[in-house]
């Protein structure tokens, strides 16, 4: 999945850890992504949000995509910050789930909060990967 990801890696997103409902991103604000206020743009914040939930909500291997999401932001983000999305799977019931990110900045600085709700739908991200 990350290496078709062509949006993240335009925005110099990595992804850090990966595990059962979970996942870790991080991305440099760079001078492109600052909005008229001299702020980093929201829309960076969310991109970078929703690429841990995506991959927090595909880390069992199962296709899910995004069935929504809200951003609450917390704290303004400058050029120069390295910021930090760490997403957590709050509840998987059927095919839906709830997940919660953090977002923040190199200082442990709360950005903002996302919530994402989650849709499973048929597929694999890996054909035929064994998982225990």
């Amino acid at each position: 999945m990350l290496s078709r990801d062509q949006a993240s890696q335009a925005l110099g997103i990595a992804l850090e850890a990966i595990g059962q409902g979970f996942a870790r991103t991080s991305m440099p604000v760079r001078p492109d992504m600052v909005n008229g206020h001299g702020l980093c743009h929201g829309g960076m914040i969310f991109t970078l949000a929703d690429t841990a939930f995506a991959y927090a909500c595909n880390a069992d291997n199962c296709v899910t995509v995004a069935q929504g999401a809200q951003i609450t932001f917390i704290a303004a983000a400058h050029e120069g910050d390295r910021l930090t999305a760490s997403a957590t799977r709050q509840s998987a019931q059927g095919r839906t789930g709830v997940y919660d990110v953090t977002v923040t900045d190199h200082t442990g600085r709360m950005v903002a909060l996302f919530r994402g709700n989650s849709y499973r739908i048929k597929g694999e991200v890996v054909p035929d990967l064994k998982t225990s």
